[in-house]
């Protein structure tokens, strides 16, 4: 068997990245890509940035704009005042602006 997780995506920024500072000290740009499916409600997907390439790719982005996504799936566990949580999310290793066309 060949397991294989990779994630191509191409949709529209929801809301504006987000940079977060981590107690690690690591940071992490997070944002929510609209990927519509015909004839279906969406809801935004989650997207996280981990490494400097694809975080500073990140930095141009407004709410709107149309980008490529490659990356992998992951389920976080966690947890906070309520309990333990998880969340699925789309780590991406490169986030790339698409061109707008007079279509868009």
């Amino acid at each position: 068997m060949v397991a294989v997780n990779v994630v191509v995506l191409a949709g529209r920024l929801s809301d504006e990245p987000e940079v977060k500072e981590m107690p690690s000290g690591d940071k992490v740009t997070r944002f929510r890509l609209h990927v519509p499916e015909a004839g279906r409600r969406v809801l935004p997907l989650p997207v996280s940035a981990w490494d400097r390439v694809p975080r500073k790719s990140c930095e141009p982005l407004l709410k709107g704009d149309a980008v490529l996504v490659r990356g992998h799936l992951i389920r976080r566990f966690f947890r906070d005042g309520g309990g333990g949580r998880s969340v699925t999310e789309v780590v991406a290793t490169e986030v790339k602006k698409l061109e707008q066309t007079e279509s868009d």
